[in-house]
């Protein structure tokens, strides 16, 4: 009897996920809004720029980051939505609608590995933004400067190869 009881709890207790679900999903829609506040952005400077308003933005550098800075925040709002719909899916219970739809596989989950495997693909996404987003920061002096930026992109561009090639 004592048993049934403590399993009872235990399975129970599962729902104590539902709180990362939550918090998940609300750190997306922040991050997904702030993102698009930089964008919003991006359209205000650009039209102050073309019709004389404020002439003094530096068109390309500071639109191309703000728009870099979008992006990874864009997908870290991804990796946090996934997050919590693997969670969800692999805690509290499957979602009946996302398997009709075709574009359930993104977010579908099966097991704690796969959820892993997701997470770190879009992780590695963010941290490739982030890397080119602080290469435009950067001022090259020397030509090892130069060199150091070839070899990075160079490694990214095998990391990226590799890590594509193990999904076929």
């Amino acid at each position: 009897m004592l048993e049934r009881i403590f399993e009872f709890l235990l399975i129970k207790s599962r729902i104590v996920t539902i709180l990362p679900v939550i918090f998940g999903l609300i750190g997306a829609f922040v991050l997904f809004v702030i993102a698009s506040y930089d964008v919003l952005k991006v359209i205000l400077y650009t039209y102050n720029y073309f019709f004389g308003l404020n002439s003094h933005i530096d068109l390309h550098e500071d639109v191309v980051a703000l728009i870099i800075g979008a992006v990874d925040l864009y997908l870290m709002a991804l990796v946090l939505f996934i997050f919590s719909f693997g969670v969800y899916e692999l805690f509290i219970s499957e979602i009946e609608e996302f398997k009709q739809m075709k574009q359930s596989k993104v977010l579908e989950v099966h097991s704690l590995d796969q959820l892993k495997d997701k997470l770190a693909k879009v992780i590695i996404m963010v941290l490739v933004v982030n890397f080119f987003q602080r290469v435009l920061q950067m001022k090259f002096v020397t030509p090892i400067d130069m060199a150091f930026l070839a070899g990075s992109i160079l490694a990214l561009c095998v990391g990226l190869y590799f890590l594509h090639k193990g999904n076929h």
